[in-house]
């Protein structure tokens, strides 16, 4: 099979696309005909093996372990191991594989059933593909750290990214009053997926335009948590999903300390993937309540190119690998 392999760290074009063997099943595992794979900002991350602690998720200090990335991907089952039960030949399916050794930057991979779920009938491959990250990461904020209720006032800082795209929608479609932050030529868009608000943060700072929120997700910027405390009412909420290394360390280290002292909440979270939201996502997807966002596509063999475009910082929703097409 036809694959993008990973032996050095570097720039994106380290990544080479070459013929390698296809995957074994184990008794627990399903073979995947990949049709779709997705980007996310973990891929760059690892590839150029920085922040210099990644390097210990691949073995290996100098060089990775030969692999083959791609955490983000949706295709139809080829085969099942002897102990699978969910799932058989021909099912449509997708999932977040970073916690079972990646792979889906390539014409098939081997998955444990575990890690996935039944792909929406009404969505595409590629959507299916563009989900799984970045729209757990986007609930898990939301949701499970930012406690979100019926009504509130959030904004997402960085609405027009992968996470924030799906942030906004899953918002609204959990009943809030939703203001999106990003640059000019992005604000259409986010109305489009039904921000309530919009904000072009080139000319306004939501931290000082006396606006509140009770729920902050912030999911790029370089903004000091100091800001973000001063644009949340009291007992609000603040949730760092993504962004500058200052901007973690801060939600890290300080966010704790600034919890303890002060009525408002400033947290961070680090995604995991869960299928059981991933299934809570499927469901606003069939529902036709949350769409992805995708702003290019490229074919496996231009995986470097695409990587190189997304570390660039401007993509509008999600970077999508077309495998088999649909």
């Amino acid at each position: 099979m036809k694959a993008i392999v990973f032996a050095k760290y570097g720039p994106p074009d380290v990544l080479q696309f070459q013929e390698v063997e296809q995957p074994v099943l184990k008794d627990n595992d399903v073979l995947v005909k990949v049709h779709a794979a997705a980007l996310n900002a973990a891929d760059w991350h690892l590839v150029r093996g920085e922040p210099f602690p990644v390097r210990m998720m691949l073995g290996g200090l100098q060089k990775p372990k030969p692999s083959i990335l791609g955490e983000d991907m949706a295709g139809r089952v080829e085969s099942v191991g002897n102990a699978v039960t969910l799932f058989r030949p021909g099912d449509a399916v997708f999932g977040d594989l970073s916690n079972c050794g990646r792979g889906a930057f390539a014409e098939y991979v081997a998955v444990p059933e575990s890690a996935l779920v039944a792909k929406p009938a009404k969505i595409t491959f590629e959507a299916a593909a563009a989900t799984p990250m970045a729209a757990v990461t986007a609930l898990q904020g939301l949701r499970n750290i930012g406690k979100i209720q019926a009504g509130q006032k959030v904004l997402v800082n960085g609405a027009s990214g992968g996470v924030g795209s799906f942030a906004v929608q899953i918002a609204k479609a959990l009943g809030a009053e939703v203001t999106a932050v990003a640059s000019t030529r992005k604000l259409d868009g986010l109305r489009a997926l039904g921000a309530d608000h919009v904000i072009d943060y080139t000319r306004e700072d939501f931290t000082r335009n006396g606006q509140r929120y009770d729920l902050i997700l912030a999911a790029n910027g370089n903004r000091s948590i100091s800001d973000y405390q001063r644009a949340l009412s009291p007992n609000g909420v603040y949730v760092m999903t993504g962004g500058a290394m200052s901007q973690l360390m801060q939600a890290m280290l300080l966010g704790p300390l600034m919890s303890m002292t002060g009525d408002r909440k400033m947290k961070s979270l680090m995604a995991k993937p869960n299928t059981a939201d991933l299934a809570f996502v499927a469901g606003l997807l069939e529902a036709g309540k949350v769409k992805p966002v995708i702003d290019k596509r490229y074919p496996l063999n231009a995986v470097p190119e695409a990587l190189a475009y997304l570390e660039q910082g401007h993509a509008a929703g999600k970077v999508v690998i077309s495998v088999q097409g649909d």
